[in-house]
């Protein structure tokens, strides 16, 4: 890439050196073909979705070298994009990112903005975010659902220094109270007028050794955020053990659990779950109701 060319041509080149450096992909690009237009995207300044739609925009000899740059370091570092670009997009909505907190990709966040969520969100309802990290989906339910008081809460001071930061960019600190603590810890002790109608949590949830054998990408990211013990479901234990004493009657639980459902229904064979369909497909993400916790 000399000369100016259109944004098509350069999508097509870095395409194809972004697949014959053999990267992993899942944070927030799920092959070559749109980590490369995210990376063009964000050198002209664009939304990531954006960029399909103007093939013929022009890129300059100086675009060209922020591009390649982003790409050479995407290559020679094997990090995640969004910590290159300090920026990832979940949902359409843009959040700071850095190794403070994984990079947010939770199909949690389908599940908000679509509204499938919503039986579960009587008027003025009250949202605890469990393993907030960098806040994603506290915000989005805040942004989805004006009327809904949402609480985060994380283990990780430098996560919620991170989600602080988000909470900001997106003029919610009125709506997001953010709490730091192991779990439910760090909240006030539950009582009939401060109780939830829906807890939304990605915890940890990574089996050892599935965590053994991850993709450089993914050991970028802080281990604390990902490792979920032998068989992925340590925290969510602790989780499954509590959630109900803070959940109203008529509330309900919801964890992803990624590809760990096998584990999940031989931890917890005697409870009823409800299953959510996401893209990723129906066994990814769960509901409980408090009454079957």
């Amino acid at each position: 890439m000399k000369t100016e060319t259109t944004l098509e041509v350069c999508w097509q080149e870095l395409t194809e050196k972004l697949d014959r450096a053999g990267l992993s992909y899942g944070h927030g690009a799920i092959d070559a073909q749109s980590e490369a237009l995210w990376i063009i995207a964000a050198a002209l300044d664009f939304p990531p979705e954006d960029a399909a739609d103007a093939l013929d925009t022009p890129i300059t000899t100086d675009i060209q070298t922020k591009i390649n740059a982003w790409a050479n370091e995407r290559i020679s570092t094997r990090k995640p994009l969004a910590y290159i670009l300090g920026e990832a997009w979940l949902m359409g909505i843009p959040f700071y990112c850095d190794e403070r907190s994984i990079v947010p990709r939770s199909f949690i966040a389908e599940l908000i903005v679509d509204g499938h969520l919503e039986p579960w969100l009587p008027p003025s309802a009250k949202v605890l975010d469990l393993c907030t990290g960098n806040g994603s989906l506290a915000i989005l339910m805040a942004l989805s659902c004006p009327d809904v008081e949402v609480c985060g809460s994380d283990i990780s001071m430098q996560a919620l220094s991170l989600a602080a930061k988000n909470i900001d960019r997106h003029n919610l600190s009125e709506q997001i109270e953010i709490y730091q603590g192991d779990l439910f810890e760090s909240l006030p002790s539950p009582n009939e007028d401060n109780l939830f109608d829906l807890i939304i949590c990605n915890p940890p949830y990574v089996n050892a050794s599935s965590m053994a054998n991850l993709p450089a990408e993914y050991h970028a990211e802080p281990e604390i955020s990902l490792a979920g013990g032998s068989d992925g479901m340590d925290l969510v234990r602790k989780i499954i053990a509590s959630a109900k004493d803070y959940l109203k009657p008529e509330g309900a639980l919801v964890l992803e659990i990624g590809n760990e459902a096998k584990n999940f229904s031989d931890a917890f064979p005697e409870i009823n779950v409800t299953w959510l369909e996401v893209s990723a497909g129906e066994d990814q993400v769960l509901l409980i109701q408090a009454e079957d916790l």
